[in-house]
């Protein structure tokens, strides 16, 4: 597994040279919302597609 800052590299290695410091800190927030979210999935924190369904919902059956 990479460190963050190999992974920081990396995102960094994959951004044009004229990638802004806006586009730096989006492509950054991504990549973070994605490990933790897999990280969660790994660690069995997931609902089911219709467990979403009925909280987005409001159904309290």
């Amino acid at each position: 597994m990479a460190t963050a800052k190999q992974a920081v590299q990396q995102t960094l290695d994959h951004l044009p040279d004229q990638a802004s410091w806006d586009d730096i800190m989006y492509e950054l927030y991504v990549k973070q919302k994605i490990e933790k979210g897999l990280q969660a999935a790994n660690e069995g924190r997931t609902v089911s597609h219709e467990e979403a369904k009925r909280r987005l919902l409001g159904n309290a059956d």
